[in-house]
């Protein structure tokens, strides 16, 4: 039986955060599987229809392998190592404290992504490809499903919040080390700087008043 201690002790995402997680994971299972579906009892196999024509095209294929028909000679490999990512991602997502929502975004659209194309590899044995830009033929030649184009969205979000946190996090260290040495007797290079100015400010003050009291003196 689980223990509820237990899991309020480890699990940290918010309710608000865990239900817009599974919204976007179902929605994103959902949509793949019926696109997919529709593509495969509409189309042939090896079947293309030009969309726009000498830019996208729906081509329906199948691959073994991973995202764009990549290691499709190491499926059984690939699917162990997908299954550990979805595994271990979904732990992250629920033991993490820390995360913004634009990580339960990322997270989730890749979650999502991953699971429909494992829900592929278990029911069909292959993937459903049917995606095919093909308006630069010379860099791009893969044909990819809508599962794949999550996973690259989800994962260019989390680059990005990982990034920014980085940054964040530099910036704020930064600031403590600034407050603290100022707490010990220290000081910045911009409040050495700003000392420097007061005082010649005063001197530039002064300078009148001399002139002054040196006129005076004269006469």
């Amino acid at each position: 039986m689980i223990n509820a201690d237990l899991l309020k002790k480890y699990i940290k995402i918010k309710p608000i955060y865990a239900l817009l997680c599974l919204s976007i994971v179902v929605g994103t299972v959902l949509v793949d599987f019926i696109t997919k579906k529709l593509v495969m009892v509409t189309m042939t196999i090896g079947e293309s229809i030009p969309l726009i024509k000498g830019v996208l095209n729906l081509t329906y294929i199948t691959n073994d392998g991973a995202a764009f028909g990549s290691f499709s000679e190491h499926r059984w490999v690939f699917m162990t190592l997908s299954s550990v990512m979805i595994v271990a991602l979904t732990v992250l997502v629920l033991i993490w404290d820390r995360p913004k929502p634009i990580f339960y975004v990322g997270s989730s659209l890749v979650l999502g992504g991953g699971i429909g194309n494992m829900i592929d590899r278990i029911a069909y044995g292959t993937v459903v490809d049917f995606i095919d830009f093909c308006a630069f033929p010379q860099i791009w030649m893969w044909v990819f499903n809508g599962a794949d184009s999550f996973v690259c969205v989800g994962a260019a979000l989390l680059a990005f919040y990982y990034v920014v946190d980085i940054i964040r996090t530099s910036i704020e260290t930064q600031r403590v080390e600034a407050v603290e040495a100022a707490d010990n007797g220290g000081g910045s290079t911009l409040g050495a700087g700003f000392e420097v100015e007061k005082d010649e400010a005063a001197e530039v003050a002064e300078e009148p008043e001399q002139k002054k009291t040196g006129s005076g003196d004269v006469q």
